[in-house]
């Protein structure tokens, strides 16, 4: 069930370049911290199903290698975080300190299919360059290539307003 953030009459801001990015770098240092953790956990389940010994053997001769399976535990779970947070209370820890929201366009949290397409597409704007992002410069609604590509916005939140 959706949560109503505010009313569709009250008409809150686009969120400025700079806030996105700062609120990116917070939630990047966090996704490094998440990566290491998954990446261990990985290791350490790899190494107890082989055997220690010969996944010590494997990684002092070279010939150790995750396969997908370690990147697709990383984009699933760094998936799941940012879902997470979007689709309860429409801000990451990031976008919490920048007080900025992503949010539909009535005011509602999002949904997981929309989270996912913001998560894909938001990996696609950084793979040119970030120009997904820039894009907000040009464009007359200031939206990213995720918020028109997910229906939804990235919303500057006004001090004093809480979270229903």
């Amino acid at each position: 069930m959706p949560r109503q953030f505010h009313s569709p009459e009250e008409l809150f801001e686009p969120a400025p370049l700079l806030r996105r990015l700062l609120a990116m770098l917070y939630d990047g240092l966090i996704c490094i911290a998440v990566v290491m953790v998954v990446s261990w956990a990985f290791t350490m389940a790899h190494a107890w199903i082989i055997g220690f010994d010969q996944y010590i053997e494997l990684a002092e001769a070279g010939e150790m290698d995750s396969g997908p399976g370690l990147t697709f535990s990383l984009v699933l779970v760094l998936y799941l975080f940012f879902a997470y947070f979007w689709t309860r209370t429409g801000q990451t820890l990031g976008m919490q300190v920048w007080r900025i929201r992503v949010e539909t366009h009535y005011g509602r949290s999002i949904s997981w299919t929309q989270a996912l397409i913001r998560f894909l597409t938001g990996i696609a704007s950084w793979l040119l360059l970030g120009l997904g992002y820039f894009w907000m410069l040009w464009d007359d609604t200031s939206e990213t290539w995720p918020d028109k590509a997910s229906g939804t916005q990235v919303v500057r939140v006004p001090p004093g307003t809480k979270i229903p």
